[in-house]
């Protein structure tokens, strides 16, 4: 089993990273202070702090470096970008550019992250939903999985995995699949009115888990229902 905080001032630089990479959830997050604390230390690691992970995949602890990195030692962040902007991989199969969104949700800048999700689904769901402003239920099964999966990885990585259309989906699924169980669960309004705007919505990761992306609900849980059951998210979950 892995050790608590009390014994982490004694790691080394590379045994808290093999801890971070590899342990449960629980353990990662107990390790989140010291990880922030000895920043310096793993950005003098380069490439070597991320070597580990998947950037195919959405670990999230490989998402948090990179935040922690982008605070406190963003000098290292262009040798481990690149010209992508973004280290995980982020597939299109109509020729959306994520760079964006990685930028935007490496940032912490979750409102600017929420409103290019906004634009991507309107853009995924066709002309008709460009020139309207919004998404119709029935537009959501003909969506690009591929793009729908790279939305949701990039939320999940860049959020400790509490953001995403993955972690509403198994909210709601704990929930018993009741809406009105899971809106005040990710503070949502129940009024059947959702808005981004001051006072409404919370931009940070203090945000109630599932809190972002914002589905707009406008028009009842239709839209949010035939997204998160879609079948390329189904098999995330």
């Amino acid at each position: 089993m892995l050790s608590g905080l009390s014994s982490t001032p004694s790691l080394t630089v590379e045994q808290l990273l093999e801890r971070f990479r590899t342990g449960s959830a629980r353990q990662r997050r107990s390790l989140i202070p010291t990880v922030e604390k000895r920043a310096e230390e793993l950005a003098s690691l380069g490439s070597a702090a991320l070597a580990g992970f998947d950037p195919k995949g959405d670990d999230w602890a490989a998402g948090w470096l990179l935040q922690v990195f982008q605070r406190q030692q963003p000098q290292v962040l262009p040798s481990l970008l690149g010209a992508s902007n973004g280290w995980f991989d982020a597939p299109s199969a109509v020729g959306i550019d994520y760079s964006p969104l990685q930028r935007d949700l490496l940032a912490e800048q979750f409102e600017e992250a929420d409103r290019f999700t906004s634009r991507v689904l309107r853009q995924l769901a066709g002309p008709d939903a460009e020139q309207r402003g919004y998404v119709y239920f029935s537009e959501v099964p003909p969506m690009q999985g591929l793009d729908l999966i790279t939305l949701d990885r990039l939320w999940t990585a860049y959020s400790q995995g509490r953001f995403g259309f993955t972690a509403q989906a198994k909210l709601l699924a704990a929930l018993d699949g009741r809406y009105e169980r899971l809106w005040p669960r990710i503070g949502w309004k129940q009024d059947g009115v959702w808005t981004r705007y001051p006072g409404a919505f919370t931009w940070s990761l203090t945000a109630p888990e599932g809190h972002m992306p914002l589905i707009n609900q406008l028009r009842g849980v239709r839209l949010m229902d035939a997204l998160l059951n879609h079948p390329s998210l189904e098999g995330r979950r």
